[in-house]
């Protein structure tokens, strides 16, 4: 869950504003949009002294620049499986301590619960907005009877007319919205000193288990509590099954499932196209329920996301880009297709704003909004249902994170003065060396190291890869058998 900058004072909710006695009704849209603007956070510096082993990319850098560094290195990522990760191999690849002044894109994480910290603030505002909406109607209702007195010439809409009587097209938005509503659940995590927040998840199969970020479940682990409700408004006991950090995926299951769960369907991110409409679902700011749309805006966008905290730990993704509003509390929630079928689950999102530790409020949507692909995901998903534990593919070799588009250059030593490339790990059976520079994974072009990163871990353990690099003016090209690494810790 998020822990952003929990506990730290918040400026205080700003006031509905005034209904103008003389004026007449004023729209509720106007008032609730008012009282609706929350503060925002950006997050924080990324820490420093983080080491060379770090294998998430931050895709924000100085201006002009793409990718930029990732965050923090996360206290997991040097260790491996084995005596070939322990070696410096880690995750897909590492990067040297040249990012440390940059910072991730934000996940939108979870909405604050009410009742506690930022959640009451939060509510405060929200609250605010509908009394001023309600005045409003009030003053409407009375202005349209004193009208209807003096004899009105409105033509009104039949009982039997009403919403109720419309039938949507298949395909259209609200179509899609009806059917997939029901298979989404509000995700709320509470720790063991009572802090957390409000997420979204979605049903992955009939067995119970809902697919979801790992920073939503973050807070309920080690003994915390979770709880899953649906649209309907019947909630459920649930618990982990099996989170992935670096992923930033996670499984939760519900305890006595309903009979009756209809999985969403799953589509193939493989074949989204830049333009295509997306429709997401989920509980921006604990509106739980909201449905967005937009559009497909970009592919294999590198992301390297953090909560915000100082104790955080990355997730780095090859994401779907979208415009459709995303917010915290989004976070885990379906990015669906045109025809309801899940292509991503929305977990970060792009803020316009920079702070540091201190900063109050959360970052709301510009329209930059990030979903981990469908494809990796059901992969993860899988995994975490069959083990608890996630798998992930790697190549053994440390790279670093220049603001450069030249290529993802292997490092002169690993993280902690260890080897740049893990001994008899992929990257060393494939030949490469110290200095090399990586410019191309299949078919795809490697700027820099967060882009290897990211289109690494579109693939799994065991796949054959072709890698091109640069070595003293010369190209080359090789297969590369890629590895894993069981684990987060």
């Amino acid at each position: 869950m998020s822990t952003e900058n929990e506990g730290n004072p918040v400026p205080p909710a700003p006031s509905a504003p005034p209904v103008p006695p003389t004026s007449p009704a004023a729209p509720p849209q106007a008032a609730a949009s008012d009282g609706g603007e929350s503060p925002t956070t950006p997050i924080p510096p990324v820490p420093q002294g983080a080491p060379a082993g770090d294998p998430y990319a931050a895709p924000q850098g100085p201006e002009g620049s793409w990718p930029p560094p990732p965050p923090a290195t996360p206290s997991y990522a040097d260790s491996g499986a084995g005596a070939g990760a322990a070696a410096g191999g880690g995750w897909g690849s590492s990067y040297d301590q040249q990012y440390q002044q940059h910072q991730p894109f934000q996940q939108p994480q979870t909405a604050p619960k009410k009742g506690s910290g930022r959640g009451g603030l939060i509510a405060a505002v929200l609250v605010a907005a509908l009394v001023a909406g309600g005045l409003g109607g009030g003053l409407g209702y009375t202005l349209a009877k004193n009208n209807d007195n003096l004899g009105s010439t409105t033509v009104s809409a039949s009982a039997d007319g009403g919403a109720t009587q419309v039938k949507r097209a298949a395909g259209t938005i609200a179509a899609v919205a009806n059917k997939a509503l029901p298979s989404t659940v509000t995700i709320e995590a509470e720790s063991t000193n009572g802090e957390g927040g409000t997420g979204t998840g979605f049903v992955f199969d009939t067995q119970g288990h809902i697919v979801t970020n790992n920073h939503v479940v973050a807070d309920a682990l080690d003994g915390g509590k979770l709880t899953a409700t649906f649209p309907d408004g019947k909630k459920y006991d649930a618990e982990v099954v099996g989170h992935a950090q670096g992923y930033d995926v996670a499984v939760i299951k519900l305890k006595n499932p309903p009979s009756d769960l209809k999985p969403l369907a799953l589509g193939n991110s493989d074949n989204v196209a830049v333009g295509d409409e997306t429709i997401a679902i989920g509980a921006p700011f604990g509106l739980s329920n909201t449905v967005t749309t937009g559009i497909i805006s970009a592919k294999n966008r590198p992301v390297a996301s953090s909560d915000g905290s100082s104790t955080s730990k990355a997730s780095y993704m090859s994401a779907l880009q979208t415009d459709a509003s995303i917010n915290p509390g989004n976070s885990g929630g379906p990015l669906l297709d045109a025809s309801g079928a899940v292509i991503g689950i929305n977990s970060a999102i792009q803020s316009s704003t920079s702070g540091g530790l201190g900063s109050t409020g959360q970052s709301g949507s510009i329209g930059l909004g990030f979903a981990i692909p469908i494809n990796q995901a059901k992969y993860v998903a899988q995994q975490l249902i069959q083990s608890g534990k996630p798998v992930y593919a790697k190549i053994g070799a440390s790279v670093s994170l220049e603001d450069s588009s030249g290529g993802a250059q292997i490092t002169d030593s690993g993280s902690g003065g260890s080897a740049a490339v893990e001994s008899g790990g992929p990257a060393a059976k494939a030949g490469l060396k110290p200095g090399d520079v990586i410019t191309k994974l299949d078919d795809t072009v490697i700027d820099s190291g967060p882009t290897l990163i990211g289109e690494i871990w579109t693939h799994k353990p065991g796949d054959k890869v072709q890698v091109t690099y640069k070595r003293g003016g010369s190209e080359h090209t090789v297969e590369m058998t890629l590895g894993s690494r069981v684990g987060d810790n």
